[in-house]
């Protein structure tokens, strides 16, 4: 087992890629704290995932400073230790710039990147006082190749390839690998909202003629997470079927 022994805390765990990362990680050995602002999807989640492993549902917003600190003081009463961090929540508010209020832009940066600045934050800490951990953030492919209509959440996913890589020089020293996964279009809860000739352009367009799914990302966060990646730190791994090469 890749990750036997080892406490994991997913944001985001409730559905999609978050959940299927989650029942990865508890097949691979660990344990798994999910956190989601969705507390009836959590805890569905958590019915379901413990049939599989050792898991425990924390409800919190990312957004919210004291609710990540809750957040964290939960798993750490639970499990009594978190050695992989996996800054998975995210959201899209989309539209053409000209468009797009100041609201939507504050709501997507809130999460995608503050969030993700605020877990991490959080948790770190913990890590280093271990002298250990690993730390793996969700940007995409937007991020680093930009798309129409998604000024924010390409600014967010640009941004967290900023901090993974000012967190890997940071933290490496101390024992602490950081990087993080950029998906291409996977098809999950958020896809559903793009139309289906926007999906079938995109699959047109990626050299594997078809969309990725939850479990193409979770497989790349198990191998960043586990000890096969020990010498990884500071990358980001496009996970999109080729879709920009």
């Amino acid at each position: 087992m890749k990750l036997k022994d080892q406490v994991a805390l997913i944001t985001g765990g409730a559905n999609g890629i978050g959940k299927v990362t989650a029942e990865k990680f508890l097949r691979e050995g660990a344990k798994v704290v999910i956190s989601d602002f969705n507390e009836e999807a959590g805890q569905k989640a958590e019915r379901e995932l413990a049939e599989i492993g050792t898991v425990k549902f924390v409800h919190g917003n990312v957004a919210d400073t004291e609710g990540v600190k809750r957040m964290v003081e939960e798993a750490v009463a639970a499990f009594g230790r978190i050695d992989i961090l996996v800054n998975n929540a995210g959201i899209t508010i989309d539209g053409l710039l000209t468009k797009m209020d100041e609201d939507s832009w504050e709501k997507v940066i809130s999460v995608n990147l503050t969030g993700v600045f605020k877990c991490t934050k959080e948790v770190v800490p913990l890590m280093l006082e271990q002298g250990s951990g690993v730390i793996l953030n969700a940007s995409s492919v937007v991020g680093i190749h930009g798309n129409v209509g998604q000024t924010n959440y390409a600014a967010t996913k640009a941004g967290v390839i900023g901090l993974t890589k000012s967190w890997a020089k940071e933290f490496g020293p101390k024992g602490i690998r950081v990087n993080a996964v950029a998906p291409g279009f996977i098809v999950t809860d958020m896809t559903a909202k793009v139309p289906q000739k926007i999906l079938d352009m995109m699959e047109s367009k990626t050299p594997l003629r078809k969309l990725g799914r939850p479990e193409d990302i979770a497989a790349a966060y198990l191998f960043l997470a586990s000890e096969d990646a020990g010498f990884i730190n500071g990358t980001v791994l496009s996970v999109d079927g080729g879709l920009v090469i």
